[in-house]
């Protein structure tokens, strides 16, 4: 099949990551992309801003992956490529990939729920025989901060901590399914690998503030569940702790945040994830104020080559509202692979797997320019810090 051929499918295709992984595979010229969703007035928006800019032949679809006749839906458009957007993938089962599987079509997800990421290998098998690339976690975590890892693993011959972090400006746009998915744990049990065992600890708790430095500074972060917590520990061989934390902007939101997640863990409150649309437009009340500006941080410590502390410290500085476009690169990074477009390798490896380790970082170096999105480095071994 030639690159003229492929259809590629994206469910949620107007929703808040899928638009901008639309929009950037829309200057792929000979493919074509269907906007596929539950509205068509929202899908059909979308096509007709694309008008005059789209490269491929962009198509509206309307598609529902909880109806019955799916994957039937699915068979008829046959696409070489489905990404999948449409979160929260709390609770999701795997009808989707199963469904490409089926049909013969490769898979992408952005998917933020630990147990639908790590478990996705459940589909190896089947997805082998098939010979389709099934994916999961094609966002900032895994696929991005396991990039970071990778990239500097081999300076160590310990890694004793990873410890991530992601603080968005307060002016980035709120996805309703991300907030949902936040809200489905926050005041609840995360177990997590932290003080050499498995423990747990509670979302959007143990708050505390982080100096990312540059145009971004100090943010308040507290827990958060993502499948780096369950991955990272056993493929890196991490000795003390992995943790994941994220914060919002304004103080009062995050406080409030902290707040609602206390009386969630005391038993006030069972879940805040019903509440989602009221909290999504309660904050959206603040969002003149606070910056468009955002940071991702992964920290690694442990022992270099010759047995020395060594720290990596990754700094990733999003400004002008580009925050949002970090979720989607891993995705479009990959799809572009399968594609075999703009140099990218052709991506032949076959099977299910989490997003972790299949990107190596200079592949995002494109992106990252095309957005104005830069990162710095600080290296400090034997008492010696380098800053890149």
């Amino acid at each position: 099949m030639n690159g003229r051929m492929k259809k590629i499918m994206v469910l949620g295709g107007y929703g808040n990551f899928g638009k901008r992984i639309v929009e950037n595979l829309a200057g792929i010229e000979g493919i074509t992309i269907f906007i596929a969703g539950r509205s068509l007035s929202k899908s059909s928006a979308l096509v007709e801003n694309l008008k005059g800019s789209a490269l491929a032949s962009v198509e509206p679809l309307v598609v529902d992956i909880f109806a019955d006749d799916f994957k039937a839906q699915l068979s008829a458009v046959s696409p070489y490529l489905v990404i999948h957007t449409s979160g929260p993938f709390q609770g999701q089962d795997y009808r989707v990939p199963k469904a490409c599987i089926e049909c013969g079509a490769h898979y992408i997800d952005l998917a933020d729920d630990r147990r639908f990421v790590c478990d996705i290998g459940v589909l190896d098998q089947q997805a082998k025989d098939k010979n389709v690339l099934i994916v999961s976690g094609a966002s900032s975590v895994p696929g991005l901060s396991s990039a970071v890892v990778e990239h500097y693993q081999d300076q160590f011959s310990v890694l004793e901590s990873i410890d991530l972090s992601i603080a968005p400006g307060n002016k980035a746009e709120r996805g309703l399914a991300t907030v949902k998915a936040i809200l489905s744990y926050t005041g609840h049990p995360l177990n997590v690998f932290k003080g050499g065992r498995w423990q747990d600890v509670y979302g959007w708790m143990d708050s505390k503030v982080n100096d990312f430095s540059g145009f971004v500074g100090k943010r308040h972060l507290a827990n958060v569940d993502v499948p780096d917590l369950e991955l990272f520990p056993g493929r890196y061989g991490v000795t003390q702790q992995v943790s994941f934390q994220a914060g919002l902007e304004l103080p009062i939101l995050h406080l409030t945040m902290v707040g609602m997640a206390y009386l969630s863990k005391v038993g006030l409150v069972k879940s805040w994830a019903p509440l989602s649309k009221a909290i999504v437009g309660t904050s959206n009340v603040f969002l003149p104020f606070g910056s468009d500006k955002g940071a991702m941080e992964v920290l690694i410590k442990g022992k270099n080559i010759d047995g020395n502390a060594k720290e990596v410290k990754w700094v990733l500085y999003a400004p002008k509202g580009n925050g949002p476009y970090i979720p989607t690169l891993s995705t479009i990074i990959l799809a572009r692979k399968l594609l075999n477009i703009d140099g990218h390798s052709s991506q032949q490896e076959t099977g299910a797997m989490p997003c972790v380790g299949l990107i190596e970082l200079n592949e995002f170096k494109n992106d990252f320019e095309a957005l104005d999105i830069h990162f710095e480095e600080k290296v400090i071994s034997k008492g010696e810090a380098r800053d890149t």
